[in-house]
């Protein structure tokens, strides 16, 4: 296990890591110094800023140049999808929509020979995903990529021998950037040193989106995550898909997490474990907001019909939800009578997913009675459920009342081993229901739809 203090960290993160850049530019005739950190939030990106509009005038062909001397001084081919894309790209104001690496394998020269294109031009997103980047490469582009503020997307999934440096220039990044908004590290390990070094850098940053799937958080990693996000008010979205978290510690964090931040909008937590007892704690957690959560993705979490009871005390005193996921979870028809009176009452859900939940036609005329008496809903999934003539029927009988949902997804009626007059019948209550939905969408604000 890879531990350091505080101060240790951030010796190394104002004094050493630096050193070691400098030294490496030097070889190529550059020098780059990084100011102090007080310095770079405060004027760092207006600084660059300034520099890209003094050079706004370089072309993509003299980037490209650049890059092919940059390569040869490094004695490393260049990278042929690089040379390409500079070949392809569109630039405004300096200003590229994509540099997309995924895939390539760079090693430490490779990554180095980037820094003239790194330098030169602004990208919307850099995809480094599976890039085989590994520790001394990996924390040099980093280094670039916060120096030049290259980028408001990186994507660095899928490099699994990072190593503690360039994790530490991650951290680095993450705190500095004052342009970067959204981090995908995902299908890597962060266990120990990793999850530590991004949440310490979390207390301070500026994303707004952060994906980390499958990224073993389950346990310490997740408790050291929930602690820094507590207090952070500049992430939005938080997608935590396929880590194993469970009902107990990891719920906890989680029920914690909705009870004291009020600036997360999304959470993503599908493909987990978090069963019933993780959604009561979820639940309360939500019931304590007056502003915050208001997508709350639960997909294929083992939820069942006894999880819609905490749900149902929940609903009545929900202000702030509005997209709710329970798909892929056994709730059944049992699990939809629970929560068919708390959804009437309920005043802020706006998309319920409920597709491959086990429902019949019993959960669907459940359902109809909750939609002909709601006035809020404006989207429904019930797709991959044995939804049939009578679910049809309640469902469209519904709609003649209902003037708020403005989608309702069912399966296509698939081919009858009975009569035909089925099938048609089937056909012709979808038909239905789809021009009434969109009679309701027409009549919705185009904000609300």
């Amino acid at each position: 296990m890879t531990r350091c203090s505080d101060s240790d960290e951030q010796s190394e993160d104002n004094a050493e890591r630096p050193n070691k850049y400098q030294k490496k530019r030097s070889k190529g005739g550059k020098h780059v110094s990084f100011p102090p950190d007080e310095q770079i939030v405060s004027g760092f990106a207006e600084h660059r800023d300034a520099e890209r509009a003094g050079e706004s005038c370089i072309t993509l062909t003299e980037v490209m140049l650049a890059y092919q001397q940059s390569c040869s001084r490094h004695q490393v081919q260049p990278t042929e999808s690089i040379l390409q894309q500079l070949q392809q790209g569109v630039c405004v104001g300096g200003s590229v929509g994509c540099l997309d690496l995924r895939g390539e394998r760079l090693d430490q020269r490779s990554c180095e020979a980037l820094e003239v294109v790194l330098k030169s031009l602004h990208f919307d997103f850099i995809n480094l995903q599976a890039a085989q980047l590994e520790e001394n490469g990996a924390s040099s582009l980093l280094d670039m990529i916060s120096y030049y503020e290259s980028t408001t997307y990186l994507d660095i999934s899928d490099n699994i021998r990072m190593g503690t440096s360039a994790w530490r220039a991650l951290a680095h990044l993450i705190k500095q950037s004052v342009r970067l908004s959204r981090l995908d590290v995902c299908n890597v390990s962060m266990v120990d040193y990793p999850a530590q070094s991004l949440s310490k850098a979390l207390l301070t940053s500026r994303l707004t989106v952060l994906h980390l799937h499958n990224a073993q958080l389950s346990g310490l990693p997740l408790y050291a995550l929930v602690g820094a996000l507590r207090t952070n008010r500049a992430l939005k979205e938080l997608h935590l898909s396929n880590n194993l978290l469970n009902s107990y510690q990891d719920a906890l964090q989680l029920g914690d997490l909705l009870r004291y931040n009020t600036t997360l909008h999304t959470l993503e937590l599908s493909n987990n474990a978090v069963a019933d007892a993780g959604l009561e704690e979820l639940c309360d957690g939500l019931s304590r907001q007056t502003e915050g959560l208001r997508v709350l993705l639960l997909r294929n979490n083992r939820i069942t019909e006894r999880g819609m009871e905490h749900l149902a005390k929940a609903l009545p005193v929900l202000k702030v939800l509005q997209v709710l996921d329970l798909g892929e979870n056994l709730l059944g028809n049992e699990g939809i009578l629970v929560i068919r009176e708390p959804l009437m009452v309920n005043g802020s859900v706006l998309q319920l997913g409920l597709a491959q939940t086990n429902l019949t036609c019993e959960g669907a005329v459940a359902l109809a009675e909750f939609l002909a008496e709601n006035r809020h809903l404006q989207r429904l999934d019930l797709r991959q459920n044995q939804v049939r003539l009578g679910g049809l029927m309640a469902l469209s009988l519904a709609l003649r009342i209902n003037r708020s949902l403005a989608c309702l997804d069912v399966d296509p009626t698939p081919p009858q081993e009975q009569d035909q007059f089925l099938t048609e019948t089937q056909t012709r209550l979808q038909s239905e229901i789809a021009q009434r939905c969109l009679a309701n969408a027409g009549r919705l604000e185009p904000s609300e739809t």
